[in-house]
């Protein structure tokens, strides 16, 4: 049988928030990577224009609102896939490798 897609049932801000995490945990210089799966991310991006820099991609500054929205950590802590709300964000190991079905829906790499 097929895994079911989101069976955590994040909404669409919880999905977008979470993607864009795992983008910057896959960078080497904003992530720290624990043993045990867990990834620290060192800071979130903060928009400059209309838009973000997440890693090498760059996102409309609408598409990471999730960043400064407590109920999306709050949502995503309960569901397992992040620690604790607060600074710095730490990615459990399940919330690293959760498929959020949007890697390659709205991410563009940086040409500046």
């Amino acid at each position: 049988m097929a895994a079911k897609k989101n069976p955590l049932k994040l909404n669409k801000l919880q999905l977008r928030t979470l993607v864009l995490a795992q983008v910057i945990a896959r960078d080497e210089r904003q992530a720290v990577h624990h043993s045990n799966g867990d990834v620290t991310l060192s800071q979130l991006p903060h928009a400059h224009g209309n838009h973000v820099h997440v890693g090498e991609y760059v996102v409309s500054a609408k598409e990471t609102s999730g960043f400064s929205n407590a109920a999306v950590w709050a949502a995503l802590v309960r569901k397992g896939l992040v620690k604790e709300v607060g600074t710095p964000i730490t990615l459990t190991a399940e919330g690293v490798v959760y498929d959020t079905g949007l890697g390659d829906k709205f991410l563009k790499k940086s040409d500046h």
